[in-house]
């Protein structure tokens, strides 16, 4: 009789949890929808319903600090971002992602700087806890570091646009063109048609030619101006960026469109660096980047590609891409097999 009991007992234990956690997933459902529609006060009070069913759920704890922190309340976000990290156990990157961000907008962004360095030491690392520490560093002008854990960031996810976007902007403003352009390039094939697009489109521009002016008391000198902070190893390909910017006034070139040559600058571009490509360049620029633009650039996709990635800023090339859909599907082949 008291075997049976017991079994009972455990079988009306083991329904009511059931049960519970039915409604935690049923509540976190209704609240996951509330917040995606922006609807952040909706769903804290159904992830609050969820909560006192089992205050400690780490999936409920998260999920609340994530909406606190989307309606701006970043001292909550903490606070329940807190409970998630404190169990060690589920969730702990998107908590460290939360409370990371939180404490930046709090105007704590050194304090931020060491969450960020222990989640990394904690987790293993993660391209996105690289990513932000990276940013934050951006953020108190911080470039080095800013540089090395974006770079983390790309070795680990070379697909996240945000990340050489990121490096594009430390090298914009130290003032390194050969830098500037690949990365913008990179973030450009990833990301083509997004408003950050035009802020890279832009950059890109400035950079292909920015150092080059004409003598207004002397129509036919060009003045180049190098910049002085640039490495040794990238002096070479930024003369040749400044020459074949300079080349656009030659006779030969009289009548081409802009589009046609920005195609053949960007072909010249990535052949000549692929050319000064040493074995003993180890650093991202020449095994990343510079290797996979000088193999596009001896494929027959570099026209496509340059369309592509200019279809944010030039109605040409917008058109050129909607008019050209099996040009598209071959890169995108060539893409997949490299």
């Amino acid at each position: 009789m008291k075997k049976q009991l017991l079994g009972l007992i455990s079988l009306l234990l083991f329904s009511f949890h059931s049960y519970s956690q039915s409604e935690i997933e049923n509540f976190v459902k209704e609240g996951i929808q509330y917040h995606d529609n922006g609807e952040f006060d909706k769903a804290i009070q159904y992830y609050e319903k969820a909560l006192k069913i089992e205050p400690k759920s780490t999936l409920v704890n998260y999920e609340i600090a994530l909406s606190y922190f989307s309606k701006g309340d970043y001292r909550k976000a903490l606070e329940y971002s807190d409970v998630v990290l404190k169990q060690n156990k589920d969730l702990m990157l998107q908590a460290y992602m939360t409370k990371g961000s939180a404490l930046d907008m709090l105007g704590k962004t050194k304090e931020s700087i060491k969450l960020f360095n222990k989640s990394i030491k904690k987790t293993g690392g993660h391209y996105l806890l690289y990513y932000n520490l990276g940013l934050n560093y951006y953020k108190i002008n911080d470039l080095v570091n800013a540089e090395e854990n974006v770079i983390k960031a790309i070795e680990l996810n070379p697909n996240h646009s945000s990340s050489h976007l990121m490096l594009a902007n430390i090298h914009n403003q130290k003032g390194n063109s050969v830098q500037t352009l690949l990365s913008s390039h990179y973030f450009l094939l990833l990301e083509p048609n997004s408003q950050r697009s035009l802020e890279a489109y832009s950059m890109l521009q400035q950079n292909f030619g920015g150092n080059v002016s004409k003598d207004k008391e002397k129509p036919n000198t060009i003045n180049i101006l190098l910049s002085p902070n640039n490495d040794s190893q990238f002096g070479a390909a930024e003369l040749m960026v400044s020459m074949l910017e300079a080349s656009k006034s030659l006779e030969e070139n009289e009548g081409k469109s802009d589009e046609e040559m920005f195609v053949e600058n960007t072909d010249k571009f990535f052949k000549v660096l692929g050319e000064l490509k040493e074995k003993k360049n180890k650093e991202i620029w020449w095994t990343f980047y510079t290797s996979f633009f000088y193999d596009l650039a001896k494929s027959e996709h570099l026209e496509t590609y340059c369309k592509y990635i200019t279809q944010i800023g030039n109605e040409n090339s917008k058109k050129w891409i909607e008019d050209n859909n099996n040009a598209l599907t071959e890169f995108d082949n060539w893409l997949k097999n490299n």
